[in-house]
């Protein structure tokens, strides 16, 4: 994989031995993905051995989690989206936005019950945020909650639905955001909704173009009751969710780049073999001046992916360095995959090679956990102290 500086050369003993136990896992384990993508498919079969792996919100303490780096953590992030952004978006709604919450807001008893079985993947969990109607403004949701019994009731009854939501179909448990109205302000609160309860349904999203080897689906809440324990203690507001985005793109900031340096390995093998006119294409000027290019945007893009990972193991990291990082790198991995695709000429649109499939994939990733736009808004804020969007 390129590293052009040669950044991986100064990873410790831990992050060397994540990375290597991602790239074995990767090809080893991760059969056809092309295939799945081709299908729309998930390899669920992976859940579980992807949770023997500790691939699971590996950067948390506690409950048999690993407690490694946050570079770490990007590393691994790097690696699974290099496989597939679908890979790498199963493992980061399980670790950042159900494992993360529940291990910063939930209670020990809460943390006792699900941490363990998420962490092993032998429970799938989803993030329940987006709404049909509201999506770049969440603090808009619609989907309610409300004591049964006023103040003293022992249950919460919830109505709404969510959509866009990856998981949703296969998950055991929904950490959903809903406004609670048995208080004043009808705050924002998380509750922890087992998909298995009266009234709720997880239908599928099917015919997707972009990120195809993912399972993404809805939530819908009829009416259904969920004892007050479930609630989420320790977070009211729309703090809650929007700290689990950070965290969440945080890795997606470092899948991109995983995504993008697939793209460039494929480009440069198939320019170094592919022969036209009495030599490599790799040999015309037109296609160096690429892989130059793609090359100095991976490398630019994987420098802000480590600093940005330096500024969270000491604290320091804000959210708008992740929106920076997010925005920044993603749009690379979007436009560089094309590039790649380009290089391939006609074979590059089959499943044969990956640049295709990631473009495709990147289209999703774009838009999703804030759009660029969102993300483009949020820097400019920071940088002017206008908000633009109200």
């Amino acid at each position: 994989m390129l590293d052009y500086f040669g950044l991986e050369a100064d990873l410790g003993e831990e992050e060397r031995l994540l990375v290597a136990s991602a790239r074995e896992f990767v090809d080893g384990e991760v059969e056809d993905v092309g295939q799945h993508w081709l299908d729309g498919t998930f390899p669920t079969d992976l859940v579980p051995k992807m949770g023997e792996m500790g691939f699971y919100a590996p950067n948390l303490d506690g409950y048999g989690l690993p407690n490694v780096s946050e570079k770490a953590y990007g590393l691994l992030m790097q690696e699974l989206e290099a496989c597939d952004s679908g890979l790498r978006s199963m493992a980061s709604v399980q670790g950042a936005l159900v494992m993360y919450p529940i291990h910063a807001f939930g209670s020990d008893e809460q943390k006792e019950e699900w941490l363990p079985k998420l962490g092993t993947g032998e429970a799938v969990g989803c993030f329940g945020l987006t709404e049909p109607e509201h999506g770049s403004n969440p603090s808009a949701m619609e989907t309610r909650a409300e004591r049964a019994g006023g103040h003293a009731g022992d249950e919460y009854v919830l109505n709404g639905s969510k959509t866009w939501i990856t998981n949703s179909p296969i998950a055991d448990v929904a950490v959903v955001w809903a406004k609670d109205h048995s208080e004043d302000g009808d705050p924002v609160r998380g509750f922890l909704v087992e998909t298995d309860r009266d009234g709720v349904t997880t239908n599928e999203i099917d015919d997707k173009l972009s990120l195809r080897a993912s399972v993404t689906g809805e939530i819908s809440l009829q009416n259904v009751r969920i004892p007050k324990e479930n609630r989420l203690p320790g977070v009211e507001g729309m703090k809650g969710p929007l700290s689990c985005l950070t965290q969440a793109r945080f890795g997606i900031a470092w899948g991109a780049v995983g995504a993008a340096r697939d793209c460039f390995e494929t480009a440069r093998e198939y320019a170094t073999e592919r022969e036209q006119f009495g030599k490599p294409i790799g040999g015309f000027q037109l296609q160096q001046e690429k892989l130059a290019e793609m090359a100095t945007q991976i490398t630019l893009a994987q420098l802000l992916a480590h600093r940005l990972a330096d500024l969270k193991e000491r604290g320091e990291m804000r959210p708008q360095h992740v929106s920076m990082a997010k925005r920044n790198n993603v749009r690379m991995a979007r436009e560089q995959s094309r590039v790649a695709r380009e290089m391939l000429g006609g074979n590059g649109i089959t499943t044969d090679y990956s640049p295709m499939r990631h473009l495709t994939n990147m289209e999703t990733v774009y838009t999703y956990e804030g759009t660029h736009d969102i993300h483009t808004l949020i820097l400019g804020e920071d940088l002017t102290g206008i908000p633009a969007y109200e």
